[in-house]
């Protein structure tokens, strides 16, 4: 079938659209680790879970995840140093093709890393915007977000992630299915974060930090 020239610019056009939008995709931040998820569910998507974990670096290391909070059967899809912004871009393969009972998130610190001029509540709304996409999915499933954590490192923002904290925690409270989970009095020693609880670069934890994150979450996360 011969193909006149309009025809043959058009379907170049489109061609050179896919590549273009294709290009832009991969140079997203953590374009990678959210591929890593998709291969592993092409090959064996997960079946045994009941609550999904997902958001940013402290879920990501959490590694005996599974093994500490078994009667939850975890599936973790939190990726690297994300923002609230990179799991709203990256929805689709993070939560929305699961079937999760619960979800519980953490995620917003590395937003107000990211900016001196990212407030609480530029954070808040964020999460708001991640919520509602949540809820769109899954109407009536119970959501919980553990609270912005304190670190040696983050110390410096601490009154952006306390404001963080409290707005949405105000709004969980109103919200049905809607938890709120306070880790941050249980990591301060002396009014200030408790340097044994974390590793070298004062912002990831160790195994004592996620200690205190396993009792907090047993406390709100129904069974």
């Amino acid at each position: 079938m011969k193909l006149n020239l309009k025809t043959l610019k058009a379907i170049i056009c489109v061609q050179m659209l896919f590549i273009v939008a294709n290009v832009s995709a991969q140079n997203q931040p953590f374009w990678n680790d959210v591929q890593a998820f998709k291969k592993q569910d092409s090959i064996a998507m997960p079946t045994h879970y009941k609550t999904l974990f997902i958001g940013s670096s402290s879920f990501t290391y959490w590694k005996t995840l599974e093994q500490d909070l078994p009667e939850y059967a975890p599936l973790n899809r939190a990726f690297g140093g994300s923002r609230l912004l990179d799991v709203i871009y990256y929805r689709a393969a993070i939560f929305e093709k699961y079937h999760p009972e619960k979800i519980v998130i953490y995620c917003g610190e590395n937003d107000v890393a990211s900016s001196d001029t990212v407030t609480g509540k530029i954070v808040f709304d964020r999460f708001i915007t991640l919520y509602k996409y949540i809820r769109e999915k899954f109407p009536k499933i119970n959501i919980y977000y553990v609270s912005l954590k304190p670190s040696p490192l983050r110390w410096g923002m601490r009154d952006r992630m306390l404001d963080a904290n409290a707005r949405i925690e105000h709004f969980c409270k109103k919200e049905k299915h809607t938890y709120f989970i306070s880790v941050w009095n249980q990591m301060l020693e002396n009014s200030k974060p408790n340097p044994s609880i974390f590793k070298e670069d004062s912002l990831h934890m160790n195994s004592k930090g996620y200690e205190i994150w396993m009792k907090e979450i047993r406390k709100k996360v129904k069974k």
